[in-house]
């Protein structure tokens, strides 16, 4: 087994194309889904804050 620290200070391989634009359309399918669940879901802390607050 090669050790794989020995590869540190080479010059990095350039990724093809499709690769990265594959990527980087799943990072943003996450993004979006994660942006969307967040629209549908409560922020607890705040309700909680209020609550509080309101309850005096």
């Amino acid at each position: 087994m090669e050790n794989p620290f020995l590869n540190i200070n080479k010059p990095l391989k350039e990724v093809p194309q499709e690769l990265k634009a594959k990527v980087m359309s799943d990072i943003a399918m996450a993004k979006l889904i994660m942006e969307i669940a967040e629209l549908f879901s409560y922020n607890l802390s705040s309700v909680i804050e209020l609550t509080m607050r309101s309850r005096k």
